[in-house]
């Protein structure tokens, strides 16, 4: 619960980004999903500090000489002890 709502505030600023401002700039993504679903997938996924890392990672590599093509965010791992 206190992840949600540590996470809140950036999932809205990237929802408003979504909605209010990339619209407006010509389709640029090199990847599936999109670096925006991206990183609101990694921040419900993953919390705000490792989610908050690999979007960035993500938004990093998101360029004419970097990767492209499909790239999920990774599952979370488990650490449940037998």
């Amino acid at each position: 619960m206190l992840s949600r709502i540590l996470i809140f505030p950036f999932v809205l600023l990237v929802r408003f980004y979504q909605t209010a401002i990339s619209p407006f700039t010509p389709a640029a993504c090199r990847f599936e999903p999109t670096c925006s679903s991206y990183m609101i997938k990694a921040l419900q996924t993953h919390g705000l500090f490792y989610g908050g890392f690999l979007g960035i990672k993500r938004i990093m590599s998101c360029h004419p000489w970097g990767k492209s093509g499909y790239d999920p965010v990774p599952e979370k791992k488990c650490n449940h002890k037998h």
